[in-house]
């Protein structure tokens, strides 16, 4: 009889040991500072936003518009933009080199090359410039954006219009659908 209530005991006690072993439900938040992983893939849907696909120096030496967006993935402004600069990427990809940027590695230094992001970098996130095929900056700001203040400047670098680009009906959550209907 002891027997069987020690190995019942201890059966218990192995059930409750795995159990509290298993790892805990992992909780995203967009309105916070925390690291959540790669903003674009969780609150945009488009993980392939980054690493951008070519460089600046690259970009402002094939003569390409440009839009330059710096972020940090435990920045609750910056989760909050992923879906919009996700949506722009969509609509404007073909016309103009997209090349988000994390802000960690970067400097303010306004007296940099015009090829290096530290150049362009203002010290806050999100924080957006657009840069005309002459390396011309037709937009600059930082901070709560609209998608038309964006386009506008992306439509006089590209010499495309607003209306040229059609809307997506597609959401891919809660998060980007916001943007997808304005």
């Amino acid at each position: 009889m002891q027997k069987k209530l020690f190995s019942f005991f201890l059966s218990i006690l192995i059930c409750i040991s795995i159990f509290t072993q298993l790892p805990l439900t992992a909780f995203a938040d967009r309105d916070s500072n925390s690291y959540d992983g790669n903003i674009f893939a969780l609150y945009a849907g488009n993980g392939a936003i980054v690493p951008p696909s070519t460089s600046l120096e690259v970009a402002i030496k094939e003569k390409r518009p440009i839009l330059l967006a710096f972020y940090l993935d435990d920045n609750s402004a910056s989760k909050r933009f992923a879906p919009l600069l996700s949506d722009l990427q969509s609509r404007w990809g073909k016309d103009v080199e997209l090349i988000a940027l994390s802000s960690d590695p970067y400097s303010v230094d306004p007296k940099a090359p015009i090829t290096s992001p530290s150049h362009y970098w203002n010290g806050y996130v999100p924080h957006v410039v657009v840069i005309d095929s002459n390396s011309m900056i037709l937009y600059n700001s930082q901070g709560d954006m609209t998608e038309t203040e964006i386009e506008t400047a992306l439509a006089k670098a590209t010499g495309r219009s607003i209306d040229d680009l059609p809307r997506s009906s597609q959401s891919f959550n809660e998060y980007n659908s916001e943007f997808r209907s304005k």
